[in-house]
This record gives C-alpha cells, structure tokens and sequence, in this order.
C-alpha cells in the first residue's frame, strides 16, 4: 500500500512537472525537442513570478546480442558472451527556477553499470539575468550566461549527442564513441552567444571529485571553445566549433574516464570471469592519462531538412603519474542521420569512428588502432519514449600478440528503449 502511494505522489509530482516545464528558463529539454541543443539559448523569455521546482527522470533498457573473438596467444579466455537483457539504467531529474534568471539543475544516477547504486551526477547553478539592478549586468546578460557548480564538461560538441547512463533521447546511436571525451568536473563556465557566435571559457578543479590534498600537486583544467551556429535559412542550420582542454598536473585526471555509466556493450572483449560493474567499460579505449592531458577537438555539424552530418576530429597528448613521457590518441567519427516523416520521429544512421593511440604495455609503448562501424534505426513512439536497434562491428588492430585484445573484434545486434522527460 506503501509503495502503492509512492507511486502516486510521483505520478502527481511529475504531472505537475510537465505543467511547469516551460517555466523553467532556458533549459534543454530532456524528450526530443532538446535533439541537436548545444549550449542552453538565450532567448527564453519565461517569466519568473514564484519559484518552480521540476522532476523528470530517464529509463533505458536494452537487449544485447553480441559475439567476440580474438587471436591472441594469451592463455586467458574471453568472457562468455550470450545474448541477453543488460542492466537497467536510470537517471532523476531534478530542476529549478529559484529567481529571474537563476535555475538549478540536479542530476542522480539511480541505476548505472559501474554505479549500481544511487550516485549524485553533479549539480549546478545557471545564471542568465542578473541576480541586481543594474544596467550594465542586464546588457551583459543578454548575451552570457554563468554557469557555477559540479557537472558536465563543456569540451568539444560530442558530448551533447551521447546517451548519458538511463538517458539516451539525444543519442540516434547506442554505444557512445571508442574514446569518449566525457567527465563532471568543480569549477565555473562563462557562455557568450550573439548573432550566431559563440564562446566558452571553463576553469575547473581537474578531477571528477573535490581534493583537498597536494600530494602530488594539483594543477586547475582549462576549458576553451569557440564556434559559429546559425540556421541561414528555413531548411539549412551549420555549426562549427573547435574545442580545446588542458590540464598540467592532476592526481586523477578522468576526462577520458569519467562515464560511471559505463558502456552500453557489456563485458566484450573482457577476460572469463569479469563482471559488469568493475569491467564497465568494455569496447571503450582508456589512455590512462590521469596526470597531464591536452586535447582538441573540431565538430562541425550541417541539418539539411531531416538530413544531419555531424563529425568528431580529436588530437590528445599526455600521461599518467609515473610516466616520463606524453603518449598521443586521434580519433575520427563522422555519422550521418535521416530523419522522416511529418514530425522526424523515425531516423537511421550510420556512423564510422576510429582510434589510433599510444598505449602503454607494461614498460613499452606500441600504437594500436580501433575501427567502429555502427548502423541504426528508430521510432520516436511520443516525444518522451524511442526505441532504436543497432548494429555494431569493431575491429582491434595491432595490439601485443599476448594481449587480450590481439586480432580482438565483436559485432553483432542491440536493442534499446527509452523514456525521458
């Protein structure tokens, strides 16, 4: 009975929550109208008049169907792989309208492969408006909005299009990218956007977690982006942005490790006896620079009617804590997607991505490369509910002979529904 009311003071929660939604200000919408939203807009003219609390939430589950192999000459068996249900995801939602201008986000991992357990996503504050009266603020708020707290970092564009744990409306795909320039950092994010251009400068403290020890020495990440994004017409919309982050000295550093979701592709390419949570992030590549790292990363992206390119250029350098020297990974991913019907709710999609990186083999240092070929369908149901199928084909490339991964490929079916709102 309990439970029972539970239910139904959610359900009522959540029903007021979509009332309130379009008065939360400049907020990315979490069902299908907030596909291909970058960086929140300034043209939000909600007015403020009590403060609005909003709660969403998002649920994913999928099907995997998937077969690995390798050649290594290693004696360490792969994992045994049968299709099955992967674990369900979910994320809460929580937003608020605190003041003109000032809202806040709240995001919780209430089920996630690496983090079974409810583990807060990060948090922040939002400011557009100013919080005084003051002229000059108001001119300068036109144009700029602050955004202050522990969440996701604003580097490169990529990050905008990626399921995020039990949330992947925005995702036309279901595996993220091989190497996924994705974390949550502390610290502060300065946005300017007028008349198309954009900028973006981000101090942040460098880990995924508040540290007040030196030992070693820690050192700030810098985040910097700057970009054009304008529809020059009815049908045609072309954004351009290149993004850079830099950090020269961090305990752990995780922006190539930051997902506590994990992948989508459970246990590939993992070693017999493996389990889920602590081998989270199979078919993912991970280059270990925790101490040092410096990146870029070019994302151009075109919408012709219901047709959209969108692509990923990235160069990384840098290391761990007890390396001498930086080691490099590129990645290229380009995907096209066709969107159909009156409302675009059913799409397909093709994507290439590849890794080409230095990795570190006990003491020595070998280049390895990653080839990712993804093809998927889907149906939008509602604006809050899609469901989509994949096909994935990867294929490992120069490894170390006694590697687990030499000659390593998978490929194979997923299926995925879910809900966001």
């Amino acid at each position: 009975m309990k439970r029972l009311l539970l239910a139904a003071v959610f359900v009522t929660v959540a029903g007021t929550a979509f009332a309130q939604q379009s008065k939360i200000a400049n907020m990315r919408p979490y069902d299908k109208s907030g596909i291909n939203m970058f960086e929140t807009p300034k043209t939000d003219t909600v007015p403020f008049d009590d403060v609005k609390v909003r709660i969403g939430a998002g649920f994913t589950q999928q099907f995997q169907a998937l077969k690995h192999s390798n050649n290594s000459t290693s004696t360490t068996q792969l994992y045994n792989l049968r299709s099955g249900f992967n674990l369900a995801t979910a994320n809460l939602n929580i937003d608020a309208q605190l003041a003109k201008g000032i809202r806040l986000n709240l995001i919780s991992y209430l089920s996630a492969r690496h983090h079974q357990e409810t583990w807060v996503k990060g948090g922040f504050v939002q400011i557009d408006a100013s919080p005084i009266n003051s002229e000059l603020l108001d001119n300068v708020f036109k144009y700029v909005t602050v955004k202050i707290g522990h969440y996701e970092d604003n580097y490169g564009d990529a990050h905008f299009r990626r399921t995020d744990n039990g949330h992947s409306l925005y995702n036309p795909f279901i595996g993220n990218y091989i190497l996924d320039g994705f974390t949550t950092e502390i610290g502060a994010e300065i946005d300017f956007q007028k008349d198309g251009f954009l900028a973006v400068a981000a101090i942040h403290n460098g880990e995924i977690k508040g540290e007040i020890s030196d030992a070693p020495t820690r050192n700030p990440s810098f985040i910097g982006k700057i970009g054009y994004d304008r529809h020059l017409n009815n049908d045609l919309r072309v954004r351009l942005t290149g993004s850079v982050y830099h950090n020269n000295g961090a305990a752990a550093n995780t922006l190539y490790t930051g997902d506590r979701g994990g992948s989508r592709y459970y246990l590939v390419m993992e070693a017999a006896g493996a389990n889920a949570k602590d081998a989270a992030w199979s078919g993912n590549l991970r280059p270990g620079f925790s101490r040092q790292v410096t990146a870029f990363m070019i994302n151009p992206f075109i919408k012709y009617q219901g047709l959209e390119l969108f692509g990923t250029l990235e160069f990384a350098k840098g290391k761990a804590i007890n390396e001498i020297n930086k080691r490099d990974v590129n990645q290229l991913a380009v995907e096209g997607i066709y969107r159909f019907t009156k409302n675009e709710n059913l799409f397909v999609g093709m994507r290439y991505n590849t890794v080409t990186a230095d990795m570190l083999f006990g003491t020595a240092t070998q280049e390895v490369k990653i080839n990712r070929v993804q093809a998927s369908a889907g149906w939008f149901v509602t604006k809050n509910m899609v469901v989509k199928a994949e096909y994935v084909n990867q294929k490992y490339n120069d490894f170390p002979t006694s590697n687990l991964l030499s000659g390593g490929k998978f490929k194979g079916m997923m299926f995925e529904a879910s809900v966001g709102f």
